[in-house]
């Protein structure tokens, strides 16, 4: 009996010395790797996230802005980091693309991390200059297949979520529509307002201005959803088009092996953040939904992104620069 007694007393003790010990160490500083330059998207999600939700997880959360190679270099250094919850890194849709495209990558992109959270999307739409005699997607796809290589699409660069888009578009629809490459978006646009290239797929905050001046005409919207920028754009779904449900997206990794408890705190925390107003109002004004998903569900999104994207790459015959 005395043995039993003392035998729960070092049990319970246990077990409230294990509740009680933090799943980070306090005030430690935790850096977010974005593998981009400061003012994109991806930095500014990410420092948002930083903003609000460094109180709930109890410690400085840095931005470090980790550039070159496309994000290979941001990537690498989060790859090598401690898993221990002190180093993350903000994943894209440019992570799983480049799965597919960059055989050399120096890590496995599906297995060298573990996400947090999606924190926000996007959906893509597709624009056409205003001089295209096409209302309706219908009516674009109809143009082009009666027009076989006459028509040009634009994209913001070999390998980018814009090229692939197209090329997405292209084979799901088909159609022969010419891949012409830019070296951004801003050259692209200027290009397709001009009617040099007649169809662009782009992100809708990208596109958005361009659509309200009457310069570009939507033809439909990516997401699963009408987008609240653009209500009167019909979906993918609706266009006829299911397979071109397409977000742009923005998470948080961590290197693989990073505890499950230290993941789950994070997205507790994470999640939080984006749900305040303040946070929401931000995201909302870059244009983008917050998500704000669980870390299983986040794996899920990555592993199919990869999957789906590094098949269109294949299919198209598409190799880095």
């Amino acid at each position: 009996m005395q043995y039993n007694r003392i035998r729960r007393a070092v049990l319970v003790a246990g077990v409230a010395t294990l509740l009680s010990t933090p799943v980070l160490a306090q005030n430690k500083p935790i850096t977010i790797i974005v593998p981009y330059a400061p003012g994109g998207s991806a930095d500014l999600v990410t420092r948002v996230i930083a903003q609000f939700a460094a109180p709930g997880v109890g410690a400085p959360l840095i931005v470090d802005n980790r550039t070159g190679g496309g994000g290979v270099v941001g990537w690498g250094a989060a790859a090598r980091a401690a898993p221990d919850g002190n180093t993350l890194l903000t994943v894209e849709l440019s992570y799983a693309i480049a799965a597919g495209l960059i055989p050399t990558l120096p890590f496995d992109p599906l297995k060298a991390f573990t996400q947090v959270t999606t924190a926000v999307k996007v959906p893509h739409v597709l624009v056409v200059n205003p001089a295209v005699p096409a209302k309706t997607v219908q009516e674009f796809i109809a143009l082009a297949k009666a027009q076989p290589g006459k028509l040009n699409y634009g994209s913001g660069g070999n390998g980018t979520n814009t090229h692939l888009a197209g090329e997405l578009f292209k084979t799901t629809t088909g159609t022969n529509i010419v891949h012409v490459p830019y070296k951004g978006a801003g050259a692209v646009l200027t290009d397709l307002m001009g009617n040099q290239v007649q169809a662009l797929i782009t992100s809708v905050p990208t596109a958005l201005p361009h659509i309200k001046s009457g310069k570009l005409r939507a033809l439909m919207v990516t997401g699963s959803e009408r987008n609240a920028m653009l209500p009167d754009v019909p979906t993918a779904k609706e266009a006829g088009i299911p397979k071109m449900d397409i977000d742009y997206w923005i998470g948080i990794g961590a290197p693989a092996g990073t505890p499950p408890a230290v993941i789950d705190k994070l997205n507790k925390e994470f999640n939080a953040a984006l749900a305040q107003p303040d946070a929401k109002k931000k995201i909302a004004e870059m244009g983008l939904t917050v998500v704000a998903n669980t870390p299983a569900q986040a794996n899920q999104l990555v592993a199919s992104e990869i999957q789906r994207w590094s098949a269109v790459i294949k299919q198209a015959g598409i190799k880095a620069d």
